[in-house]
Formats: structure tokens, C-alpha cells, sequence
């Protein structure tokens, strides 16, 4: 059976997405060929010669823009089965049976995969396209559960206890074609990926994992681990990036990893992304982290106004995120801060109130422009729609959009986000500092406040100097949802 597995977009990385269900599927004997088309052109020939096309959908961009493919992939091979697999599948499951795909997997899915591969073997249901009825949850924001569809065969959310095995980046780009590592002294360094978990424990309520793993998180084990990263190594990885959505979602089997990585590899670097609420009960890890090699570490923090943080139930408070700022400059430990700035509840003070923070903590180097500009997605199965606010102030599901649309009820709101996206697009273009960047965001927030004429928020138009400080390590390929 030959099959061709496709990925549209994953922040730059060598998609672990494609090499781990590779692995699995080559395994079972099927002749399986890997195209990231962010690095590379589709092969129009394989396509037409293969028995199943999957797309792989770990993000609202990679969705969107597979969808867009679905058409040419029909045209090019109308006898082709059709899956999409990864987290954004089961959550658009109609919209995509709508367009003619035939399985949709979620979760754990090489398991799924497989079992597909052998239906379709032994000469199974082809499952032609049906307009699929909207699984509980994919369009209110309670949890889709681990289920079958009248469909297919295979779970369309499986929360299964996988064994994995080694994943196969055979045919994948070579890593020194993906995003790597800029260093303060200006030398770069090769970054390779894996994952050590999936899924997460909290419940965030604008968090795309909830509605497909709800509180559950799956491990990698620790030799399949490590195994990857030694085949990275050996393809001239320098640097690795844990995709992890939270790596503290399981410490002991985080710092289990991190220990032996360093043992074995004691100049490889990486980085990982943990919750501010895990980076303060596991304070004791940061040294650890460090000790092993750790570069910077990737924190969600969404907001510093408790209000905002108490409706997106992040679990952690302005305070907190101040108290995470000091055990990092204290460990000697770089922080790399994320934030979703733009919401519905976002006032032109508070986003000015947000660029002071990251101004007077010294972080305007370790914020991303990118991370200024983010405006709150709320997709299908979004616990934001828990909320009697939130349903209130959406329109009708926009499924090419893939995205519940809203506006802020104040204009200078939506006038200040477009342009700060455009001043990022535009600066990053031209390659402009980081600093720089945020001063014209900055000039861009107090001319927002200044017309809006609020004498409680005078105080803040007064830019803070920036201090200087060294850069710190990032990748150079900034990231979108």
C-alpha cells in the first residue's frame, strides 16, 4: 500500500507528526513517503499513485491550510482515501467531512492509523465522504470523548496508552532547513524536535488541547525519547526543541529525560515550554533544568490582568507570573514569555499596562513581536464557550475560518491590534531589533490611550527606559497558532 503523509505548517520544526506515524506505518509494511510542504513542494505524482493521503493538523494554521488542499488532492487522485489526523482533526470533523475526507483521528493516533492501513487492506469500507452529525462538544466547548463515528471504524479520539517506537524522518528535510537556534553571540546552532508527552493536565478554557484530551496527558517513553534524539544528533542537531505542551505535566519523567540527555550529550542544549503554575511547585527542577543544559524556557503567561487570566481559568495570577520572573533572573535561567494580548476583554490601558511589564522586567528581548499582536482564537470546542459572555458576543461558526468570529466591543481595540500586527509584519520583514520593534508598538498603544482620553491611565504613557541586556538564545522563525 503506498501512502503519503503530509504536513502544511508546524513552527519550523522537523514535524515528529510525520516521522513517528512513518515509523509505524513503514512497520506494517506500507511503502510511506513524507512531504512537509513548508519546506518542501508537493510531488504531484505521488499523490496520484497512492492508496491513502493524510494530512497531518497539529494547529489552526496547518488546518486551514490543508483544507485548502483537499480539492487539488481530489482532483489528482479522486480514488485516494483521505485522512486528517492530529489535534485539530476531531474538533472540525464535520467541516472536513464536508469536503471529503473519509477518516479523522485525534489523540493518540499512529494506533489509528494503522488499524486504517489494514482496513483498507483487506479491502474494508472505503467509508465514502457522509456529512458528519457534530460530535458532543465539537461546536459547544464540552469535551469530545474517546468514541467511534458512524464513519470509520477507528476512534475518532483515541486517549490510548501507546507504545511508541523509534519515529522514521527517513525522506523528511534535512534539519539544517528548518528554524534554528540564534545564540547572543550571534552563532547559530542546528535544532532538531521531539515530543516526550502529549495532552496536559489543566483545563485552560482557550486551549485547543482541552476539547480533545481533557485533562489527560500520554508519555513517550523515555528510550524512544532518547533514541530520537540520537538520531538527531547524528543528523547535526546542535539543539533540541521539546514540543511538549506542558514538560512538567509529568516531572519525574521530564527530568528522568533531561538527565540522561545530558549525561550522554553534555554539550547539547534544548528547551522545553512548562505552565507558570508548574514552574512554582516544581521550582526545586529549575536548577535542574539548567544544570542539563536547558537554553530558555517557553511559558504561557496570556496576560497580566487577573480578570483576563480568571476567564481564560490559566491558574495563575499576575503575581505569580512576577514571582516566576525572579526564580528565573535568580537560577540565572532565561524565560521566554508568551502572551495573548488581544481579547475581549483587553482594554487599550491594560495591553499598555502589558508592554510596561515586559519593559520594566527586562524581557523585551525575550518576547517575540509576533507575541504582541496575537489576537484570542476561539475555535471549535473551545471551553471559552462555557462562558454566557463569550456565546453572547460571537457570531455564527466561520468553518472557512475555522474560528467562532468576534469583535471587541470597543473599535480602537480591533484599529490598535491591526496595526500592531502590521508594524510586526512589516519590522520583522526588514529585520528590525527586537527593541525596536517594541517602541513602535509601544508609540502605537499610547497614541490608542492618549485619544481615548483616560486621566486614570495618564500614568502610562511614559515609555520605561529599557535596560540593556544581553539578547537571549531564540529560534529564528517566529511562531503563529
Amino acid at each position: 500500500m503506498k501512502i503519503v503523509l503530509i504536513s502544511t505548517y508546524e513552527m519550523g520544526r522537523q514535524p515528529f507528526g510525520l516521522a513517528s506515524p512513518a515509523a509505524w506505518l513503514r512497520r506494517a509494511g506500507a511503502a510511506v513517503t513524507c512531504f512537509d510542504l513548508s519546506r518542501q513542494p508537493l510531488d504531484e505524482a505521488a499523490v496520484r499513485g497512492a492508496d491513502l493521503v493524510a494530512f497531518y493538523v497539529p494547529m489552526h494554521t496547518a488546518t486551514r491550510l490543508a483544507a485548502q488542499l483537499i480539492e487539488l488532492v481530489r482532483r489528482l487522485n479522486p480514488h485516494a482515501h483521505l485522512c486528517f489526523f492530529g489535534l485539530y482533526a476531531p474538533v472540525n470533523e464535520a467541516y472536513l467531512r464536508g469536503l471529503g475526507v473519509h477518516t479523522i483521528l485525534g489523540g493518540e493516533f499512529e494506533e489509528g492509523l494503522t488499524a486504517l492501513v489494514g482496513r483498507l487492506r483487506r479491502g474494508g469500507p472505503a467509508c465514502p465522504p457522509v456529512e458528519a452529525e457534530v460530535k458532543k462538544g465539537a461546536h459547544t466547548g464540552a469535551p469530545l470523548q474517546p468514541q467511534e463515528s458512524a464513519a470509520q471504524a477507528e476512534p475518532v479520539v483515541s486517549l490510548a496508552r501507546q507504545q511508541f517506537i523509534l519515529p522514521d524522518r527517513a525522506g523528511l528535510p534535512r534539519l539544517a532547513h528548518y528554524a534554528h537556534l540564534v545564540m547572543p553571540d550571534g552563532g547559530h546552532r542546528t535544532v532538531g524536535y521531539t515530543e516526550a508527552s502529549r495532552g496536559c493536565k489543566h483545563l485552560c478554557r482557550h486551549c485547543p488541547i482541552v476539547p480533545v484530551y481533557h485533562g489527560v496527558f500520554r508519555i513517550v517513553q523515555p528510550d524512544v525519547v532518547l533514541a530520537d534524539i540520537r538520531q538527531q544528533v547524528d543528523a547535526g542537531a546542535q539543539h533540541i526543541t521539546f514540543g511538549d505542551p506542558d514538560f512538567f505535566n509529568g516531572p519525574a519523567h521530564a527530568i528522568e529525560i533531561v538527565r540522561a540527555l545530558q549525561g550522554e550529550f553534555p554539550k547539547l542544549t534544548y528547551d522545553v515550554t512548562i505552565k507558570v503554575e508548574h514552574l512554582l511547585k516544581h521550582a526545586h527542577y529549575l536548577r535542574v533544568l539548567r544544570e542539563t543544559g536547558c537554553l530558555f524556557v517557553t511559558t504561557a503567561v496570556e496576560s497580566v490582568d487577573d480578570d483576563v487570566l480568571r476567564r481564560l481559568d490559566k491558574g495563575h495570577t499576575r503575581a505569580d507570573y512576577l514571582r516566576v520572573v525572579k526564580l528565573f533572573r535568580e537560577e540565572k535561567l532565561a524565560l521566554q514569555p508568551t502572551f495573548v494580548p488581544f481579547t475581549p476583554w483587553t482594554t487599550p490601558g491594560q495591553y499598555l499596562d502589558l508592554l510596561r511589564v515586559i519593559a520594566e522586567q527586562g524581557l523585551v528581548e525575550a518576547v517575540p513581536p509576533i507575541q504582541l499582536a496575537i489576537r484570542l482564537l476561539i475555535p471549535a470546542g473551545s471551553r471559552l464557550l462555557e462562558l454566557e459572555e463569550v456565546r453572547k458576543q460571537v457570531g455564527p461558526f466561520d468553518e472557512a475560518a475555522l474560528v467562532y468570529p468576534w469583535q471587541h466591543a470597543d473599535p480602537r481595540v480591533d484599529a490598535l491590534c491591526e496595526e500592531v500586527q502590521e508594524i510586526v509584519r512589516a519590522d520583522e520583514k526588514l529585520k528590525r531589533p527586537r527593541a525596536k520593534i517594541f517602541e513602535r508598538i509601544w508609540q502605537a498603544a499610547t497614541e490608542t490611550v492618549r485619544k481615548q482620553g483616560a486621566s486614570n491611565e495618564a500614568a502610562l504613557l511614559s515609555m520605561p527606559v529599557l535596560p540593556a541586556r544581553a539578547t537571549i538564545p531564540y529560534l529564528n522563525e517566529p511562531w503563529y497558532c
